[in-house]
């Protein structure tokens, strides 16, 4: 995948191709909801290069302060108790950005955000990868890119695969628009991604509909 040259603001997202993914997906003038925004960086930047109509939702407060920093309309919220208050069909598209294996139940947050929009986006840590397997053989939990805390120092509550997430989505009978498989520098032969992502991609982005 090709990365384009934009100005500063979206430096950390070229470092990231999920974000990058995402931000080359979003039609110009979509309301977006990002479920877990973080410090604001990826609604910053749809704002100002999609001139999307955006919002998100974060429970730390220190992060809560970056995105009012960066002119990111923010509530502050548990994914897992607050997103009642959300009105039906309200965005185009609701977004979770390495967030879902965060949430106590990721099959009712899933529920929730596709009530709330007409479309979900999903970037997926994928804890199938071959760089996490291998560490898994001699006992170990994996620390590397994607994790670079271990395991007792991090916010992943739910290692699931790709495989396991498809899974997921049949159980609950949502349609998968797009999936793309991404693979980040270091990643062990990631040429075989589009072969066996389960295996060879370390991240993936799901488009998902009702």
């Amino acid at each position: 995948m090709s990365i384009r040259h934009y100005n500063n603001t979206d430096e950390l997202l070229l470092e990231r191709h999920d974000l990058q993914t995402i931000r080359d997906m979003i039609p110009a003038g979509s309301r977006i909801l990002d479920l877990g925004c973080g410090s604001g960086r990826l609604l910053k930047v749809l704002k100002e290069q999609k001139q999307a109509k955006v919002a998100g939702v974060e429970l730390d407060q220190q992060k809560l302060m970056q995105c009012i920093e960066r002119g990111v309309p923010v509530i502050q919220g548990d994914l897992d108790a607050d997103l009642g208050e959300f009105a039906d069909n309200t965005y185009d598209f609701v977004l979770l950005s390495r967030t879902l294996q965060s949430v106590r139940r990721p099959d009712l947050l899933l529920q929730e955000m596709l009530r709330i929009g007409k479309c979900g986006i999903i970037s997926f840590m994928n804890f199938g990868h071959i760089n996490n397997r291998i560490p898994l053989i001699f006992g170990n939990m994996p620390v590397n890119r994607n994790l670079p805390r271990p395991w007792y120092n991090n916010q992943t509550i739910h290692p699931g695969t790709i495989a396991d997430l498809r899974n997921l989505f049949k159980e609950l009978k949502i349609r998968v628009i797009k999936e793309i498989p991404l693979s980040n520098k270091g990643d062990f032969l990631p040429f075989l991604g589009k072969i066996w992502p389960n295996l060879f991609c370390s991240n993936c982005v799901f488009v998902i509909e009702r």
